[in-house]
Formats: structure tokens, sequence, C-alpha cells
């Protein structure tokens, strides 16, 4: 998990009490971000949620409920006016974290390398290992598979896909025969 705002001490407070929360309805608490200047008007909090599987608007919402009960009721958290923000991660969030890579496997990124020859390389995530990821990658009907070392990527970002994955392509990322079918009829 990554704590950014401009306000460190109360984003860690926000942290500590709203985990149990997020992790007791099954998501995993990815980040908070807390723009709480000394003054003006624009206050906020942004709790960012993510769970493997997709996510379920209801149950975003019903997290959003119950952390704002716990951060009303918390005397550590100013009864400033202040929005809250309870969502998941963009389609642009970077993989950081194993979870990441396994909750982004049979999708379209793009890495871009910190050494080798190619400078970023796009493909769909497939096998991984601790220190490698494998990606699928369709140059034109032809399907090959490239291992990248974690140590090599200097940053990678899932991509909007606008084309719709072959069978032989998900399959070589791993997945079954109910995830390829739920991923191809997401393109269709």
């Amino acid at each position: 998990m990554q704590i950014t705002s401009t306000s460190g001490k109360l984003a860690s407070h926000i942290t500590t009490l709203v985990e149990p929360v997020v992790s007791g309805h099954g998501y995993d608490l990815e980040e908070v971000i807390v723009d709480w200047p000394d003054s003006g008007p624009r206050r906020g909090v942004k709790i960012v949620v993510d769970r493997d599987g997709p996510n379920d608007l209801d149950e975003i919402a019903i997290i959003s409920r119950d952390v704002s009960a716990i951060l009303d009721a918390d005397p550590g958290v100013p009864g400033d006016p202040y929005d809250l923000e309870v969502t998941s991660p963009g389609i642009d969030r970077p993989l950081t974290t194993p979870r990441h890579w396994i909750r982004a496997r049979g999708r379209k990124v793009t890495v871009e390398l910190s050494d080798g020859d190619t400078p970023s390389v796009t493909g769909r995530v497939g096998a991984l290992t601790d220190d490698a990821v494998t990606l699928v990658i369709n140059q034109r009907g032809r399907i090959l598979r490239r291992a990248i070392e974690f140590g090599s990527i200097a940053e990678a970002v899932v991509q909007v896909d606008f084309s719709r994955p072959s069978i032989a392509e998900l399959e070589l990322c791993g997945l079954d025969d109910e995830e390829i079918a739920q991923r191809r009829q997401e393109r269709a």
C-alpha cells in the first residue's frame, strides 16, 4: 500500500482506521490520499480499494458508508467538512505489487524497461514467478512469449484494449476456459 498526501500524519491515521473495514469486505486497501490544506474550502480523502475479480459498485458503496461512519466518529479526524471518495484503481494504475500482476493476468500491458535493447514491450500478462513475468505478444498473428525480470521493469501499466484477444493468447496467459470466455465477452 502506498500513502500519498499533503498531510501524511492524517493519511497514516486514516489508513489505520479504514484498513480493517476494507479488508473485512474482502478488498485490499491500495492507497489513501489526503488533501487537507491548512486553509481553503477543498479538503478531501480518497480511499482506493481493489480485489481479485471484478469490483462490485454496490459493495464499494457499502465500504464508503462504513468508512464515512468511522471517520466521522473518530476524534483524530478533524471535524472540518471534506469530500470522501472510495474508488477502485483506474485502468492506468501502475503495476507495482505481485497482486497487481496477478489481477492483470491476460490483460494487455505496456512495460517500460530500465535496461536492454528495447525501451518498452506491449503484451498480455502471462505466467508469473517470484522474479519475472512472461508477456504473451501477438505480432500480427505470430504469438511469442517473452520473460521479463521484475528488476528490469521501470514501469508497467495496463492498457485500454480495443482488440479481441485470441483464445490461443489467453490460453498462453494461463487463463482457464471460464476466464477466457469472460475476457473475450468483454470485447464482443
